[in-house]
């Protein structure tokens, strides 16, 4: 990043909402211990030397900028290193991150403790959309990781998205679902847009804290895509949108949505050219967000049914092309269950931790409980799930990042691991005992937010269904 365009950057800051948040940037970059070695060398920091002819004042100015030059410089460089997961090693297997995924990995880490934890359980009470927190993750480049470097993103996998899906879940689900969905709405866009629909909805997502949402669940259509009865009728430059959606996260802060709806009116016609994507700004008018939902739990996401009454978007707006709506649908699902797979294990990491916190400190016939075998084996067995999930989820996202179809193994991580979030919840209230069904203690929560992952995203039957037809497919073929 040149000198001109940092200088740039702080200009259009200082002194704007944002620019507490690039603050907070610098300082959990720049002055947290664990990263001094890893800035040391980048880059000379600049000294206050005063030059010929300056007064004391300009001095200090010319300074002031010049630290400031630096300071956004090295939080660039550490957002814009190029992720991968080569994994290179003799006998072919490698299962160590590399520094720089570490370091990301350790930022995001350090973000759900600090910014996420002490704020979850009112945001939980209250259902708070969770701005602040999206202000600060968006700061940081803990948001829109994979947009492309070219419009101002970091470029990353979905390996190292996935990496910090699974840190900000672990803090609050409901917040880091909030942060997911947004990449979800995106995805269609990364898939099957074009340059200039790239630039101009994901572009503003960089230059601003916003969030997408993904608009194709409908009342009477969930798991069946098939049965969507919004209806695109094309006419002149423009389609006509009417229908309901529903349960669309973010649907009511969102600021545009990618929203699968028919194009095609004949009844017979497959799937696969019977539904047009396109994108749609939410302020256009005739539509109508409804209630926020009170759910179970990931109350801090927004959740709500959109209604689209003769919405008119330009055909510009199309994605690919008319009919093709349902394959980009569903090539989404390979990139985006990866990183709901990943929230899943964070839930289950935080039930095994607080388990294992607390029957080390309860004591029960005169030692911690832990010491109980009844207690200890269902430590050991949380422990059990959380690594296998997360091996399931690391190998899906593993393979879509080498340009694999991932299908098979995004179906078998997702459903794995969202039973796996809600067994290690479950038997995180259990170790508690009575307290675990008392909102002073974090499990009732993690247990409300975990029911979800068996549900959105594609329910955990559908994912069995694509599963057994995979290995059907493939035992046909010859295959193993």
């Amino acid at each position: 990043m040149e000198a001109e365009d940092s200088r740039t950057k702080i200009s259009r800051l200082e002194g704007t909402s944002d620019w507490a948040s690039w603050k907070f940037q610098m300082q959990i970059i720049l002055e947290a211990n664990e990263y001094a070695d890893f800035l040391s060398g980048e880059e000379p920091k600049p000294q206050r030397i005063p030059r010929a002819g300056e007064t004391d004042a300009e001095t200090d100015a010319r300074f002031k900028d010049e630290l400031k030059v630096f300071n956004v410089n090295m939080g660039v460089k550490i957002a814009s290193r190029t992720f991968a997961t080569e994994g290179k090693h003799p006998n072919g297997m490698a299962f160590e991150l590399n520094e720089t995924q570490k370091e990301f990995q350790e930022l995001a880490r350090k973000f759900a403790r600090e910014e996420i934890i002490p704020v979850a359980a009112e945001h939980d009470r209250t259902g708070k959309y969770p701005w602040e927190i999206i202000k600060k993750a968006h700061s940081l480049g803990l948001m829109n990781g994979h947009i492309p470097q070219d419009i101002g993103g970091l470029g990353m996998g979905v390996f190292d998205g996935c990496l910090v899906a699974e840190e900000l879940a672990y803090g609050c689900t409901g917040i880091m679902t909030a942060l997911e969905a947004s990449g979800l709405g995106q995805t269609p866009v990364l898939i099957a847009g074009n340059k200039e629909q790239k630039k101009k909805y994901l572009g503003r997502l960089v230059e601003e804290p916003l969030v997408a949402a993904y608009c194709v669940t409908e009342p009477g259509a969930g798991s069946d895509v098939n049965g969507v009865k919004t209806r695109a009728e094309k006419k002149g430059d423009e389609y006509i949108i009417n229908g309901q959606k529903m349960w669309i996260t973010n649907g009511g802060v969102a600021n545009w949505y990618f929203l699968l709806a028919r194009t095609n009116p004949d009844p017979k016609c497959p799937a696969s050219k019977a539904f047009t994507g396109f994108i749609v700004e939410r302020e256009t008018p005739g539509i109508t967000p409804g209630r926020k939902e009170l759910n179970m739990g990931q109350r801090a996401s927004d959740t709500r049914g959109i209604t689209f009454e003769d919405v008119r978007v330009p055909k510009e707006n199309v994605l690919l092309s008319e009919g093709e709506g349902f394959k980009v649908a569903m090539q989404t699902f390979d990139k985006t269950r990866p990183p709901v797979a990943a929230g899943a294990v964070g839930l289950a990491q935080r039930a095994l931790d607080e388990a294992l916190k607390y029957s080390m400190e309860r004591k029960a016939f005169g030692v911690p409980i832990v010491h109980h075998q009844a207690v200890a084996f269902l430590i050991a067995e949380m422990a059990i799930g959380v690594e296998t999930a997360r091996l399931a989820w690391q190998k899906s996202a593993w393979a879509v990042d080498q340009g694999k179809r991932n299908s098979y193994e995004a179906s078998i991580a997702k459903a794995y691991a969202a039973d796996v979030a809600n067994k290690c919840a479950t038997d995180a209230v259990q170790v508690h005992g009575g307290n675990g069904f008392n909102s002073e203690y974090p499990v009732e929560k993690l247990m409300r937010d975990a029911k979800i992952y068996q549900i959105y995203e594609g329910t955990s039957q559908i994912q069995r269904l694509i599963i057994s037809r995979a290995i059907l497919d493939k035992a046909k073929q010859g295959g193993v």
